[in-house]
């Protein structure tokens, strides 16, 4: 495929899967379960939507390879746990403004050294992030676990995306994401049988928005991107990533009637800019051929 229509096809698949993880928000408190028994059943159903596509693919996949997708399952399961259990401690400004940290945690973790404009970016999209947000300064033992949990939560998810773009350089999206989401169950289960979390949902109406998590934000969100890994900066999905914010700010108006923040359209153009920038900064950075 040509180097500009690939570009456009990353890019709409990308388009795509913010557009799908925008909807995890809404889906979760209308599911209104407990963090591991979300994490649990969207990855188990997410892994056995494609394992059928790796099934046929019968990719080798090396000793360090399957360590690597091993590590990214767990920390997946991790991602969700901390993440989902923040917003019960602490506000949900300083829950959003903290987990959308990712970015920054991305470049930190980059194998290679950050461009400085790419560094700008990060920057100028945290200030969109922070003008939709806002930021709660209320202290409180709880609200600083909380704190802890949604900064963890970003650290994890910035981990998470960069696991994913090495290995995704040669193993196939379906291979990897059954591999990844299968640990990331096995973690989830593990750790709901520790804690002694009730993952079975008692009606169906439950059931119903856990298979909506799972076709929307799972397959359509976390598989995309982990498509989209094989050829886009880690640096610049996790900052992409970072228009969820936006979108879940628009369905939430549409669907629970909150009225969205008066900061979120100049917020809009602040990500936007920190996305031009963080392409810039990673094409200057690492010219493609």
């Amino acid at each position: 495929m040509p180097l500009e229509r690939r570009r456009v096809t990353d890019g709409l698949l990308l388009v795509t899967a913010i557009a799908a993880v925008s909807t995890s928000a809404p889906l979760v408190r209308e599911a209104a379960a407990p963090a591991l028994c979300l994490a649990f059943w969207r990855t188990t159903l997410g892994a056995s939507a494609t394992a059928p596509f790796a099934y046929r693919q019968h990719a080798h996949v090396d000793r360090r390879r399957r360590r690597l997708i091993g590590i990214a399952g767990v920390v997946l399961a991790a991602h969700f746990a901390t993440w989902i259990a923040s917003l019960s401690y602490t506000s949900v400004a300083s829950a959003v403004t903290l987990v959308s940290t990712q970015p920054a945690w991305a470049a930190l973790f980059a194998p290679q050294p950050v461009h400085r404009r790419v560094w700008t970016g990060i920057g100028v999209a945290m200030v969109g992030v922070i003008a939709i947000a806002g930021v709660d300064l209320s202290i409180s033992a709880r609200a600083v676990f909380g704190d802890g949990l949604a900064l963890a939560g970003g650290a994890l998810a910035a981990l998470y995306v960069t696991v994913g773009a090495e290995v995704r350089q040669t193993v196939p999206n379906a291979t990897y994401t059954t591999g990844c989401y299968a640990i990331a169950a096995a973690t989830a289960l593990a750790l709901a049988l520790i804690g002694r979390v009730d993952i079975v949902p008692a009606d169906a109406a439950t059931w119903g928005w856990i298979l909506a998590i799972t076709i929307g934000p799972q397959l359509l969100g976390h598989t995309l991107i982990n498509a989209v890994l094989q050829r886009l900066d880690a640096v610049l999905v996790s900052v992409a990533i970072l228009f969820e914010i936006v979108g879940a700010s628009l369905i939430a108006w549409w669907w629970f009637g909150e009225t969205p923040p008066a900061a979120l359209y100049p917020a809009a153009a602040l990500l936007l800019a920190g996305v031009v920038l963080v392409i810039s900064g990673t094409r200057e950075a690492a010219p493609v051929d």
